[in-house]
């Protein structure tokens, strides 16, 4: 089912008779239980006032078109969210709905924020085919309910999106990354800490202990960056047997390559990513005996290459965080469940969320969980 309008998608889930699975672009690779309900056919930029850095367009407008009307003024999604194609084999088209139901965030994401931080309002429809309105340029709102951050990380769980409101932020002039070269894990988080402390505005900080090297991104007016960028090596590069630096077209690569995973394209094995304390990391790591990872989010993003059908949770134990599956079969993902088990309490709560939503259990029904 592909809807064309808000008003179809709703009298289609209305009549709907059984469990629905939802789609958006198709680039997660994500097949749910019951039938297909694609936002594909809501598509569209409805309205973009860059002077205010305000957009508005409907759940299935691609990335792509999103990113081309804001290059001309500018302009950009400043969270970076990630391109999962290459790494998952997947031949779809982003879309800012799945973008923002996912909440992916890419490595920008310690700097100014998560995805759902950039949602300034929703419209969905819920699992009795009505139509929802919350936050910003729209005028319904749920009493009760932050519904803006509810609807973004649900995957789809609580509603289907069909349109979005968001904030933008202005392209900067230039970027750079100082590359300090041959710091062990627990050195690197050290330094990608300090710089996260520094007064030189860090947009970046990342490390791959495969190439040995840490990565910390500045952006911003050229002057100012390349002050930021000789003031980071000062600070960082006492005990660094070499530095340098990446100008902006390889920085832009770079960083393109970490946000998208592009080392783990095409190599065999389940991959994996981490929340977790920066703190915590290289301990984490260690536990997990992945056949390769590397760090983002200055350490508390750990992506991890493991070997196909391996229980990385079981590894780890219990940690401030959660591991989440990102690439493995289908018989994995049914046995370990793509997303961390909830803990009780927030279990019940997602059970009355759901209950209030989505009553019926029609939408994406176990994908969040393993005993749905």
């Amino acid at each position: 089912m592909t809807p064309k309008s808000e008003l179809e998608l709703a009298e289609m889930i209305a009549g709907a008779s059984g469990r629905l699975s939802v789609r958006g672009g198709g680039t997660r690779g994500i097949v749910g239980v019951g039938d297909a309900l694609s936002v594909a056919g809501l598509s569209g930029i409805t309205l973009y006032e860059p002077g205010s850095l305000t957009m508005v367009a409907q759940a299935g407008t691609l990335v792509t078109d999103i990113e081309k009307a804001l290059a001309k003024e500018n302009q950009r999604l400043a969270f970076e969210p990630m391109d999962h194609r290459s790494l998952l084999g997947t031949k779809g088209k982003p879309t800012i709905g799945g973008v923002f139901a996912g909440n992916f965030s890419g490595p920008r994401r310690i700097a100014v924020g998560a995805a759902r931080d950039f949602l300034l309002g929703v419209r969905f429809v819920d699992g009795r085919g009505e139509v929802i309105k919350n936050g910003g340029r729209v005028m319904k709102n749920v009493t009760g309910y932050d519904l803006v951050k509810l609807m973004a990380g649900s995957f789809g769980t609580l509603g289907v999106m069909s349109e979005v409101s968001l904030k933008v932020l202005p392209k900067p002039e230039t970027e750079a990354t100082l590359v300090l070269n041959g710091l062990s894990d627990v050195d690197a988080v050290q330094a990608m800490s300090k710089a996260m402390g520094s007064p030189f505005e860090v947009t970046g900080a990342a490390h791959d202990p495969v190439n040995g090297q840490t990565m910390l991104r500045v952006e911003g007016f050229e002057a100012s960056v390349t002050y930021r960028i000789d003031a980071l090596r000062a600070l960082l590069c006492a005990n660094v047997t070499m530095a340098e630096v990446l100008q902006e077209q390889h920085s832009a690569t770079k960083w393109r390559d970490l946000r998208d995973v592009t080392v783990f394209h095409g190599a065999e094995g389940d991959v994996w990513r981490v929340s977790c304390k920066p703190s915590e990391g290289p301990g984490l790591a260690a536990k997990a005996m992945a056949e390769a990872h590397y760090y983002d989010w200055a350490g508390g993003l750990i992506w991890l290459r493991m070997a196909p059908d391996s229980d990385l949770r079981s590894r780890l134990g219990n940690f401030d965080g959660h591991a989440t599956v990102v690439r493995a079969s289908a018989a994995t993902r049914v046995r370990l469940g793509v997303f961390q088990p909830e803990t009780a309490g927030v279990a019940r709560i997602t059970k009355g969320l759901r209950a209030r939503f989505d009553p019926k259990g029609r939408f994406n029904a176990g994908l969040m969980d393993v005993t749905s």
